[in-house]
């Protein structure tokens, strides 16, 4: 997901699910792991497919507080004109070259909650 620069939803914790590519053989259910940052979440999601047949899809997820909040998110995203939407270049945030290791993880998390919990 290319994310024009200054997205808000750069900010919100992200999730990896990894999965069989279509057509490989493989039957097993995919793995949803997170949530992390967003650079962390590429960065993560790159290294585990890389040498393997397997794909992975990053997007955001939406701590969202209860169900009259999901409920307009829903509205939103039923509602969403994406006629006119371009894709401007910018990552959104900065994707690191190597995946993050655990103790950058924790501390992405650190983040993340802070973000939520005080926004």
């Amino acid at each position: 997901m290319q994310l024009p620069a200054g997205s808000p939803i750069a900010d919100l914790p992200w999730v990896v699910t990894i999965g069989a590519l279509g057509g490989s053989g493989d039957d097993w259910d995919p793995v949803v792991c997170g949530p992390y940052e967003r650079g962390h979440a590429l960065a993560l999601a790159r290294a585990v497919v890389a040498d393997d047949d397997l794909m992975a899809v990053v997007e955001p997820l939406r701590p969202l507080d209860g169900v009259d909040a999901i409920r307009r998110e829903v509205g939103l995203a039923r509602t969403a004109d994406f006629s006119d939407v371009h894709s401007e270049p910018g990552s959104g945030g900065v994707v690191p070259a190597e995946p993050p290791g655990p103790a950058e993880v924790r501390a992405g998390w650190r983040r993340m909650a802070a973000g939520i919990l005080d926004p």
